[in-house]
């Protein structure tokens, strides 16, 4: 049964606090979300909870804004999901786009110690993604391999093409050959989604994925190719996070809209604001060359790079049952999650490792930060602080 649809003020101001202080990447923010929405306000038990957690993991996109996005609209329909994005979205989206102008303003801090220790924090939180996700995604050889031939293509191949082939590998090779256990059914929440307006949003995704290139390429406008990169790197990446790096660096750098040197700084500024981490993207639209830039590009890529996750979350709920039980669709994306962790893996050697790491000193502060978040756990927030200390006490 439906639940009665509440204010989105509500759920604003709820999300708006988890924005403000939700440190720590998609695992911690589920913990976070679990906390406040389970066991401080109850909107939902702990078995519905867990349930739309799997149902967004199934999706491409931000993981813990999609969790937040299905919360939302689960707690008050259409404008709740929206008043979720927003809340936990804003806070780290303005943090990130005040850095870039920042950096773009005053030109020193670009040559800084400290922003060259971002760069190293970089290193340590990507390394620290390749080695969490590929335990958890690379279960066994067959996954292992595909995560390697995945860093291979996109070695063979550079650009979006051989991360988008990568991908395509991964899902066919899932839907051939990995085997999978069947699932549970599991009661379905009603949150107001008819299945014509899901089937309408999904439809919707899938023109704007498959469109958006061909306009791009016919009219070879910057700004709707920069939007085409983020919309694709929003829409194919599973798992989101770290995950979206190889997609994000291959759509932005190649062209010369961002420098390799600014992309890990940002990337590694982004690691000390709370929220999603794919607010990354308002960083480079604030950071890209006009037409872009400043507060307007910055906002245009947010909303790109957000935006197919939103159609896939709202869209995909009244179909969700039958999608979590379709094995070929368990198997594409357990491919896909294997391919995207060789994309990370490449990833964090070429831009990450290349740009930050230039002296043994270097080193020693990538490998001292990666053992605090391994082994010590420390917070990553604190990691960063203390590598971009690092970074300007050591010339």
């Amino acid at each position: 049964m439906r639940s009665s649809i509440r204010s989105p003020l509500e759920v604003f101001v709820a999300f708006l606090k988890l924005g403000l202080t939700s440190f720590g990447g998609p695992v911690a923010h589920i913990g976070y979300f679990r906390a406040e929405f389970v066991e401080n306000r109850r909107w939902l038990d702990e078995e519905s909870f867990v349930n739309l957690v799997v149902f967004c993991q199934f999706l491409p996109g931000p993981a813990s804004s999609k969790v937040g996005i299905a919360l939302g609209l689960r707690r008050a329909g259409w404008w709740g999901a929206l008043a979720a994005w927003v809340g936990f979205t804003m806070p780290s989206a303005i943090a990130l786009i005040a850095f870039a102008l920042g950096a773009q303003r005053w030109t020193s801090l670009a040559s800084s110690g400290a922003l060259h220790g971002l760069k190293i924090a970089a290193v340590a939180v990507v390394a620290q993604a390749v080695w969490a996700m590929g335990k958890a995604f690379c279960t066994d050889r067959l996954r292992l391999g595909l995560a390697a031939v995945a860093a291979f293509v996109v070695w063979a191949v550079p650009g979006s093409l051989g991360q988008l082939g990568a991908v395509a590998l991964g899902a066919a090779i899932g839907c051939l050959a990995l085997r999978l256990d069947p699932l549970a059914p599991t009661a379905q929440h009603d949150c107001g989604v008819s299945k014509r307006t899901g089937a309408l949003l999904l439809s919707l995704f899938a023109l704007l994925l498959l469109a958006l290139p061909a306009i791009s390429a016919r009219t070879d406008s910057f700004v709707i190719s920069a939007v085409t990169s983020m919309y694709q790197a929003g829409g194919l990446v599973l798992g989101g996070g770290h995950l979206v790096l190889p997609l994000v660096h291959a759509g932005v750098v190649p062209p010369g809209w961002v420098s390799n040197d600014d992309f890990v700084a940002g990337y590694g500024a982004a690691q000390a604001v709370p929220g999603p981490l794919f607010t990354f993207a308002a960083y480079l639209g604030a950071v890209m060359p006009s037409p872009l830039g400043g507060w307007t590009g910055g906002l245009l890529l947010l909303f790109a790079i957000f935006l197919p996750g939103f159609f896939l979350v709202v869209g995909a709920i009244p179909f969700w049952e039958s999608m979590r039980q379709h094995i070929g669709v368990r198997q594409a994306a357990a491919g896909i999650n294997a391919s995207v962790v060789g994309l990370l893996a490449f990833a964090l050697y070429d831009p990450v490792w290349t740009s930050a790491i230039h002296s043994v000193a270097d080193c020693a502060i990538a490998v001292a930060t990666f053992t605090l978040l391994v082994v010590f756990k420390v917070s990553p927030v604190a990691v960063v602080g203390i590598a971009a200390v690092c970074g300007w006490l050591v010339p």
